[in-house]
């Protein structure tokens, strides 16, 4: 029964491309047609449960198969077999739109009930998770020149990846609209990119905050070797916390933090920010983005990637933000970056793989690729896009058009 319902979801879910399927009874299917742009992929199934564990829950189920070794892929690799998948589910489906099916509407009212609170303690519990894993994996990963475990900006397709980083972090400064003297609070610092440009390249102050231990320190590190030690303080601080001591700056930056605050914390997370900024005071919000309607985080991500994490749809992030009269005077969506980015990422992994099957073991190695594969993939074909919202608390804080973004991104990166 398992088997049969499996090559019904083949048959219908891949039109092009090809996908070679050898079950554990030793029969074989073959299900799409050669095409353009797509793979063409063979796997291998090591008992007959997996069909089973599949059609249960497509995304857990395939990546445990995977991790276990019970799904092999004989032809092509994992990013091949997301991508043939995707490829063939478009988010963007083109034709007539209807409304909302009562049974979605359903499912994400039930999602919404299921994500847990996001606790302060929960918070860094889940933040270690996926931080304090060890500083080595990401140095394998990340673009050396700034340890950016974030979405870059690509003007150009021919960039190495530390250029992509680099003018992200551009772009982001840019929206800032710096000038000197300012204190800058960036939450969320991790490894300390952000902060270290930031105090490299403007007459500012940057507090950079963090709940992982391990980035942390390294940020530390990176900060006295950048020789802007001056400038720049590095906490180990919930922004809940760091929100009742009072402080104030006249800047705040928040990079793939969003991601990890909860759907409930959400208000929590724009008040704190409301009331950490000045009068006068900017902030710029980049997170990862739901391009519709408000879903759930897959059991996958859940459970071994960002445990209490929420990726927020825009209704849902300017509704939480307009309570607190945070104005948003400048909404920019990164559609492709995203996927860029990640597969960079995955080829760095995939480069070393050795070395990390060494640091881990290899159900790690597959794990943590799987996770690369489907996230390049969902910014590719699925629905996940990146927004970056610049608010301010004064609607005269900011000149009258957005010049000066384009002009200070292009002094800062030598142009």
């Amino acid at each position: 029964m398992s088997k049969r319902l499996f090559e019904t979801f083949l048959k219908k879910g891949i039109k092009h491309g090809k996908l070679g399927v050898v079950y554990a009874d030793g029969s074989c299917a073959v299900h799409g047609e050669p095409a353009d742009g797509f793979p063409e992929i063979v796997v291998r199934m090591a008992d007959d449960r997996v069909p089973r564990d599949i059609i249960m829950d497509p995304r857990i189920g395939a990546a445990e198969a995977f991790m276990d070794g019970r799904l092999i892929i004989e032809e092509g690799d994992v990013m091949g077999l997301i991508t043939l998948l995707r490829a063939n589910s478009k988010w963007e489906k083109g034709g007539n739109i209807s409304r909302p099916k009562l049974s979605r509407k359903l499912v994400n009212k039930a999602a919404f009930a299921f994500e847990q609170v996001n606790s302060a303690i929960r918070s860094k519990d889940n933040v270690a998770h996926h931080y304090d894993i060890g500083n080595d994996l990401y140095a394998l990963m990340l673009d050396d020149e700034h340890w950016q475990y974030s979405c870059a900006y690509w003007p150009n397709d021919d960039m190495t990846l530390g250029e992509a980083q680099t003018a992200k972090l551009a772009h982001i400064a840019a929206k800032l609209a710096l000038e000197p003297g300012q204190k800058v609070l960036d939450i969320g610092c991790g490894w300390g990119g952000m902060t270290i440009f930031l105090a490299k390249h403007h007459d500012v102050h940057v507090t950079g905050i963090t709940l992982s231990e391990e980035q942390a320190t390294l940020a530390r590190e990176r900060v006295e070797d950048a020789s802007v030690g001056e400038k720049v303080s590095i906490e180990l601080v919930d922004y809940r916390d760091f929100a009742k001591a009072g402080r104030k700056f006249d800047r705040i930056v928040s990079v793939g933090m969003f991601e990890h605050v909860g759907k409930a914390q959400f208000e929590t997370f724009f008040q704190a920010c409301a009331n950490l900024l000045t009068d006068q005071g900017v902030m710029l919000l980049h997170t990862i983005g739901r391009m519709g309607t408000p879903g759930m985080t897959d059991a996958f991500t859940r459970k071994y990637i960002f445990p209490g994490g929420y990726i927020p749809s825009l209704s849902e992030t300017m509704m939480a933000s307009e309570k607190y009269r945070l104005m948003a005077t400048d909404i920019e969506i990164l559609r492709i970056h995203y996927a860029k980015t990640i597969r960079q990422w995955y080829a760095n992994c995939m480069a070393h793989r050795d070395a990390i099957i060494d640091m881990y073991d290899e159900r790690f190695f597959k794990m943590w690729t799987f996770y690369l594969a489907g996230a390049a993939t969902v910014f590719e074909y699925g629905g996940m896009c990146n927004f970056q919202i610049q608010y301010t608390r004064d609607r005269h804080a900011l000149p009258l058009t957005r010049d000066y973004i384009g002009e200070t991104e292009k002094t800062l990166l030598g142009g």
